[in-house]
């Protein structure tokens, strides 16, 4: 599939796309006219890559784990390794302490929303 249509089919922009591909998250072929193609797989690798984004991994660490993972599905592949598990516990840590942040910022807005409205 060309660009354009893995952006419409994941939501992540052609720049982001592109950005992927010069991090080395994401891999594609050229056509004989110098197009970017796609598998189908790569569906799968994009969403995968947006979620860790998304949980505030770096690219960087991405790169570093994404060999480890299978996109379908995010569990591990034949390659995971006990770095992988020890980076991916820390990686949890963090965001289950962001988890708490956003409870605790939470929590105190609706004090104030309760006590404004009387």
């Amino acid at each position: 599939m060309k660009i354009g249509e893995l952006s419409r089919r994941t939501g992540a922009s052609v720049r982001s796309l592109r950005y992927y591909e010069q991090k080395r998250l994401l891999a594609s072929e050229r056509s004989p006219g110098g197009h970017r193609e796609y598998p189908e797989a790569a569906v799968d690798r994009v969403i995968l890559i947006q979620h860790l984004l998304t949980a505030g991994l770096s690219s960087d660490k991405i790169a570093d784990v994404l060999p480890c993972m299978r996109d379908h599905d995010g569990g591990p592949a034949e390659t995971a390794t006990p770095w992988l598990l020890e980076q991916l516990e820390a990686e949890r840590t963090r965001i289950d302490r962001s988890i708490a942040e956003l409870r605790y910022t939470r929590d105190v807005l609706d004090e104030v929303i309760e006590a404004a409205a009387g």
